[in-house]
Formats: C-alpha cells, sequence, structure tokens
C-alpha cells in the first residue's frame, strides 16, 4: 500500500501554512466573512473571542494557556474500546458510547498517537443542545407531553470532541465502456380510424453502439471517516455537514470543559475506508464524463497515489434520555444541532389512541346489546 505523507516536521512542529490536505488548508483560511477583534500582535489578522490562537500565523493569544498534561487523564471502556480524555478531577467514567462503567484508566503515552492537526470548536453551548432538542421532540409526541417534558430536563447531555480522519488523494482511473448515440428515422404504418384504414407517419429513436476506452485523472478529498468504533460511519454522515471555514489548528485549550476520546481506527484502516467511498466516487464522475447519450458496461481501474492525511476533533453532543418506558440514545452536530438517532415517533402515541378508541367501541357496544337485550 503507497505510505501516506506525514504532515509533522521531525520535531513535532508545522511550518506556517503547512497543511496535508488542499481543502482542509482552504477552508481553513476561511471563505466568510473575517472575524472583527482585536488584530493579531503578529501579523494583524481580526482574532475572534473565542480564538487562542491566531488562524492566519499560529501566534499564540497573550491571555490563552495551554492546558499541562497533568490536569487530563484517559479512561479505556473495556466493553467497547473507546478511548476518551477526560479533565483530572474525574475518578469514575461512564463511557458515552455504550453507558459502561466498566473503563480503565491509561497513560496516553502508551499508546503514542498522533496529535489531532485540526478541531472544530462547538458552536452549541450544552443549553442550547437542550432546547435544540426539547423543540425537536416536542413536536413528535402527541401524547403525554409532561412526560416528555420531564424525560428531556432529565436527559444527559455529554459534549465529546471525536477524532475524524480526512483524505486528500489522486485518482487515475483507466476506464472502458459502450456508448451509444441516438438517430432518428420516420417510419410508416397503417391505422385504423373511424372504420377505415389510415396510412400515417411516426418518428423511431434507434441507437448507435461503439466501444470506447479512455482516461480520467482528479484530485479527491472532503470525505470524513470516523476515527472512533464506538462512532459508525453511518451516523458521522448523517450528522454531517461540518463547516470546516470554523475549522482551528488543534490546541489543548479548545479541550477545556469538554471530554475528548482518541482515536481507535488507525490512518491506514481509515484509509481503506475513505478510498472505497473515492473509488464510488470516481466511477460516478467517470459516468457523467461519458460522451454519447447513453452508456453500458462501464468498467474501470483506479489507482491512489499522493495520499496526505488529517486528523481532525469535531463536536459532538451524546444525549441518553427514557421515555414512555423506552430508553432512547441520540446524537447532535455540535456546530449545527442537527440531531440524529431512534426518536420518540408520533406512530406510538397514535397506537396507542386507536387502542383507547378500540376498546371504548367494544365497550359501548356490549352495552348497547345488553340494552337492547332487556
Amino acid at each position: 500500500m503507497p505510505s501516506i505523507k506525514s504532515r509533522k516536521r521531525p520535531n513535532g512542529q508545522r511550518s506556517q501554512g503547512e497543511f496535508g490536505n488542499p481543502t482542509v488548508a482552504a477552508a481553513f483560511k476561511g471563505t466568510g466573512t473575517p472575524p472583527a477583534g482585536e488584530p493579531c500582535p503578529s501579523c494583524g489578522t481580526p482574532l475572534e473571542a473565542a480564538d487562542r490562537f491566531c488562524p492566519a500565523c499560529g501566534t499564540r493569544r497573550a491571555v490563552a494557556e495551554p492546558i499541562p498534561a497533568a490536569t487530563a487523564q484517559s479512561f479505556r471502556c473495556n466493553n467497547c474500546g473507546a478511548e476518551i480524555r477526560v479533565e483530572a478531577g474525574k475518578r469514575s467514567y461512564v463511557c458515552p458510547f455504550c453507558d459502561s462503567t466498566y473503563v480503565i484508566e491509561f497513560s496516553p503515552e502508551q499508546s503514542r498517537r498522533q496529535e489531532p492537526e485540526f478541531v472544530i470548536p462547538f458552536a452549541v453551548t450544552p443549553e442550547q443542545a437542550r432546547n435544540l432538542l426539547t423543540a425537536g421532540l416536542r413536536k413528535r409526541a402527541m401524547s403525554r407531553p409532561h412526560e416528555l417534558r420531564t424525560a428531556l430536563d432529565s436527559a444527559d447531555i455529554r459534549g465529546v470532541y471525536v477524532p475524524v480522519w480526512t483524505f486528500s488523494v489522486f485518482a487515475q482511473s483507466e476506464w472502458s465502456a459502450v456508448i451509444g448515440e441516438y438517430w432518428y428515422r420516420t417510419e410508416t404504418y397503417t391505422t385504423v380510424v373511424n372504420g377505415k384504414s389510415v396510412t400515417r407517419t411516426r418518428r423511431v429513436r434507434e441507437t448507435e453502439w461503439y466501444p470506447l476506452a479512455g482516461r480520467f485523472q482528479q484530485y479527491l478529498s472532503g470525505h470524513l471517516v470516523s476515527g472512533s468504533r464506538g462512532l459508525p460511519q453511518e451516523f458521522l454522515d448523517g450528522l454531517q455537514p461540518f463547516h470546516t471555514a470554523a475549522l482551528r489548528r488543534y490546541a489543548p485549550t479548545y479541550l477545556a470543559g469538554w471530554e475528548c476520546e482518541e482515536y481507535t481506527v488507525d490512518v491506514a484502516d481509515a484509509l481503506e475506508a475513505c478510498k472505497r467511498q473515492f473509488a464510488a466516487q470516481q466511477f460516478r464522475d467517470v459516468g457523467a464524463f461519458m460522451p454519447g447519450d447513453i452508456h453500458r458496461n462501464l468498467e474501470l481501474q483506479t489507482r491512489f497515489r499522493d495520499e496526505t492525511s488529517d486528523l481532525i476533533l469535531v463536536p459532538i453532543y451524546f444525549i441518553r434520555f427514557r421515555y414512555a418506558g423506552k430508553s432512547f440514545r441520540l446524537l447532535m452536530n455540535g456546530q449545527t444541532g442537527k440531531i440524529v438517532g431512534r426518536m420518540p415517533s408520533r406512530w406510538g402515541a397514535l397506537v396507542g389512541m386507536g387502542v383507547l378508541i378500540v376498546i371504548a367501541v367494544v365497550i359501548l357496544a356490549g352495552l348497547l346489546l345488553w340494552l337492547l337485550g332487556r
């Protein structure tokens, strides 16, 4: 397998403007309205209130003090394998992925994992997350609103920075297909109108087929691969998009007050998963590139090279609550507020109302028969 280019220099530092992923690099530079605030002492770029480091040159703000490594500790869940970094005050821990309390403490130095390159900060506060959850689920509950309100008020909402991998690759494909081009001919036919035989003409479409082969190449990037075995890829896909314009170079200060999972999917496995997605995208793009009016039997032989990777921490809320005798687990995008997971639906309320109606009808029918029989 081709080697993946490293983003780190031998001493663990990056030079200014050095990014592995072109898409991530462009997003980091920002595409929206420039932030207003005090200028960076090094380059003069306006700094937002939450910025701990200058997004342009990386200079550390004077008021920002990095969290010492001693103020954080890590736990490994024996049930699902998730590894979470938390503040040092905690001596017991419940896994946000599987609710297991069977966890062990370990030193991050033992894993020798690389540090994240970038982080997307939480934009939704825990209070806002609870309000969004309440507003979204109240629309679904057609009965027992008080029970739902109580359930949501006691919901466990935990903000966790979850690692994801993103890659940039150069894809080269040799393709072959059968191309079809339409042409039209006029044919004469006989039909019966009002009992009489009538000759008419009509336009008939025909297709001329011929083989064709060629090459197609492009850079592919932007797909996020879950770096957590506790966060299935389909849930990560459902939570997207994450707006990369808010991307910041990683610093420990962003983790203050939040839990952070260590990645449990290594870069090689994530790259293979990403290549499968890129191969499918390459097939779609080559199909859209085909000449003619139609094609069939498209075959591709795709090679990837110049792979580069970035490790990003994305903000996710893990939500757990009980309602109507059932346990619900949801995920919320900590940047946009988008919610995924199995939610209370209206059907349960409708079924309950239907059962009550049926029971009432049976009782009334029985009472009516009893009265008529007297």
